[in-house]
């Protein structure tokens, strides 16, 4: 990069991306406009120079990896052919037992999901083979201990393991269409352009990442039936999400916003402060709340067209699945057609006696942290509250 450019220059990142990857086949052009709003934003931010750093890195290792995905879709179109069948979807507010319930489903071993491994690079470098053992997954074990020792914050609220599921979000910020941004830094821009656009060619690329993490398993000897998949921002594109993956059935988690909402206010302030200087909790706080309003209140507008037609929702609360998750599971299963098995309902028993025995630090917050207020957070998603968490 030259002295006299921006981090976050277009044709820089492009160039040293390919460079990198030794290819220059990036695939469809539907990520480009998306990539220059969002670089553009970024060069605005009040970001300092390891968050620039940090953030310009993340960005050529998502063209990194779409250049390496299509230098194999490119070798093997095949890969094309694989189909995606009635994934479960795990959606709801961040903190509301997503990641519980994505991990305990996952760890029937009749399903597929991204391990954190696949989701750091889902595409092998040109020439390798997506054989065991993969020099990957090495790489991704050192990046979860690193995490641990040097963002023991960070990993309490969100811990992420190399052998472990992980959710999908990663593939639509590869595709530069998703809230992850907004999330790391203050990007007003980039974030209220955001809200009107298509969703569409974000979902395409997840279906194309998913496609090749499953040829890549099929590969290694997995032959499994369905995914198991997760992400809160999926709440925003339900419709978007029914579009790509038709035959999806979506697990909806609920908790009291009173908790989330707090909750994922520290999450997004400890992630700002990683990138920036003099960063304001209440500022935080109150995009936070506004995101999610705005999340929330599509999803329910979603829900309500497409429940008559070929969406399919199974609502959980967060209390009965920390309560009693296998009872959930079973629920689950019942609903979604999956026979039940003993060899999952051991497999799930380990996991939970596992995760049981993983000490984090406690993660600690309060409303008033990011300017928020209980009765704001309860008028807030009045609506939300009366629909799904009334006993």
């Amino acid at each position: 990069m030259s002295a006299s450019t921006s981090p976050f220059d277009e044709a820089e990142i492009l160039e040293e991306a390919a460079a990198r990857a030794g290819l220059t086949r990036f695939g469809t052009d539907a990520f480009r406009e998306p990539l220059r709003v969002l670089l553009a934003s970024l060069a605005q931010s009040p970001l300092h120079p390891l968050g620039a750093q940090i953030l310009r890195r993340s960005t050529v290792w998502s063209l990194i990896s779409r250049l390496r995905a299509q230098y194999w879709f490119e070798k093997h179109p095949e890969i094309e052919d694989e189909r995606i069948e009635a994934p479960l979807v795990v959606v709801g507010m961040m903190r509301s037992g997503t990641t519980l319930m994505q991990r305990l489903l996952a760890s029937d071993s009749r399903h597929y999901a991204a391990l954190g491994w696949e989701v750091r690079a889902p595409a092998p470098k040109p020439g390798a083979w997506p054989a065991s053992p993969d020099p990957r997954i090495a790489v991704a074990e050192k990046e979860s201990e690193q995490t641990r020792l040097h963002a023991p914050e960070l990993f309490a609220i969100h811990p992420s393991y190399a052998h472990q599921a992980e959710e999908e979000i990663v593939f639509l910020a590869d595709a530069f269409l998703s809230h992850v941004p907004e999330a790391s830094c203050d990007l007003p821009h980039y974030r209220s352009w955001l809200d009107d656009q298509d969703f569409q060619p974000a979902y395409d690329y997840l279906y194309r990442m998913l496609q090749l993490l499953q040829w890549q398993k099929k590969q290694r000897g997995e032959q499994r039936t369905r995914w198991i998949l997760k992400t809160p921002a999926h709440l925003g594109y339900l419709d978007t999400l029914f579009a790509r993956f038709g035959d999806a059935v979506v697990i909806h988690m609920h908790r009291d916003p009173q908790a989330t909402i707090p909750s994922g206010a520290s999450l997004n302030t400890t992630l700002w402060r990683m990138h920036a200087q003099d960063v304001d909790p209440h500022s935080v706080g109150r995009q936070w709340i506004e995101r999610m309003a705005w999340a929330n209140q599509r999803a329910m507008a979603i829900r309500d067209r497409l429940e008559d037609g070929r969406g399919s929702f199974i609502d959980v609360s967060f209390r009965d699945a920390v309560s009693d998750p296998l009872a959930q599971v079973q629920q689950i299963y019942e609903r979604a057609g999956i026979d039940p098995s003993r060899e999952a309902d051991a497999a799930m028993n380990a996991w939970l006696r596992e995760n049981a025995r993983e000490k984090l630090p406690r993660h600690k917050y309060r409303p008033e942290d990011f300017g928020l207020t209980s009765q704001e957070i309860r008028e807030t998603f009045a609506s939300y509250t009366a629909r799904f968490l009334t006993d």
